[in-house]
């Protein structure tokens, strides 16, 4: 599920045409309030740019007296090829005293988005609206989740990297039919810039040191891989031209220590050679990047005789 936007300037203003409504998960069912959040941000966002869009019912919506501050989201959110990331956000709700946020219509939530707000490349929502805790007559402590499927196609591999955080409040005013909606009745709040984020393609790393066992002095082969998630087919792949430390560690040490830096080829492979010299624990680490995370790879021993 593939939630992106697609935008056009149409004499000089923003159109977001299509916010793509959200696919069935894999077990087949869709989010609700995903699917919700999704249509009346569309409707909401092109109205702020002056464009008509189609699909619901007659009319604009108003600006909801609703803010967002104190916005928090992991710094990092690694993200594989098939299972399911939800990662949890939590901020202040602001309201003005003709908001009933305890309505059971009123809903709101925290969504990312990659680029700009006015033109974002992608959008990741929650499958459930936040909860919140009121505090005062006009202030609520929330906290919500951000969902991610990347077996459903939500994200490319360009959009590793840097994100940005927002907030959605929606006021239905007692429309019964929340699908299909009157929006001059519908109150809405979007606000982007509120936090950041990175994601990241999960990576895997490998190690593996023969012969074993070997006589001191003797010279061990270590071989590896670094492989990262690729969003677009769903596998992992070698992650080229990457320097990785290989480190050592004696038998009955408590720290590793680096040998050298070797760099990953075209396919993502490691291999060098070191003398044998102790009994103890080979292993590969790669520091990371901004668009994959690090990782160390589980130790290796080896017996020296």
């Amino acid at each position: 599920m593939r939630i992106r936007a697609s935008v056009a300037a149409v004499t000089g203003a923003l159109a977001l045409s299509a916010l793509a409504v959200p696919a069935a998960h894999a077990d087949g069912s869709a989010s609700a309030y995903r699917t919700q959040a999704v249509k009346i941000f569309n409707k909401a966002h092109a109205a702020s740019a002056k464009q008509g869009v189609k699909g619901v019912r007659g009319g604009t919506p108003y600006d909801l007296d609703v803010t967002f501050s104190q916005f928090k989201v992991a710094k990092a959110i690694k993200v594989g090829t098939t299972n399911h990331v939800a990662t949890t956000v939590t901020y202040t709700l602001t309201h003005g005293a003709d908001v009933d946020i305890t309505a059971d219509d009123f809903l709101n939530g925290p969504f990312l988005y990659k680029g700009s707000f006015d033109e974002p490349d992608n959008m990741l929502f929650g499958d459930l609206p936040a909860t919140c805790k009121v505090v005062t007559d006009t202030t609520a402590k929330c906290t919500g989740k951000v969902d991610i499927y990347p077996s459903d196609g939500e994200l490319w591999n360009s959009d590793a990297g840097g994100w940005k955080g927002g907030g959605l409040a929606i006021a239905y005013n007692g429309q019964g039919d929340e699908e299909n909606p009157d929006l001059s009745k519908v109150g809405v709040s979007e606000k982007g810039g509120l936090g950041s984020t990175s994601l990241q393609r999960y990576s895997r790393q490998t190690v593996n040191a023969s012969p074993e066992p070997v006589k001191k002095g003797k010279t061990i082969t270590v071989t590896g891989a670094l492989t990262r998630a690729n969003w677009e087919d769903n596998k992992y792949h070698g992650y080229t031209q990457q320097s990785v430390k290989l480190q050592f560690k004696k038998k009955g040490a408590s720290a590793y220590t680096t040998l050298k830096t070797v760099k990953t080829d075209s396919k993502g492979n490691l291999k060098t050679t070191v003398k044998a010299s102790a009994d103890g624990y080979f292993r590969y680490s790669f520091a990371g990047t901004s668009t994959t995370p690090a990782i160390d790879s589980t130790a290796d021993f080896v017996d020296v005789r």
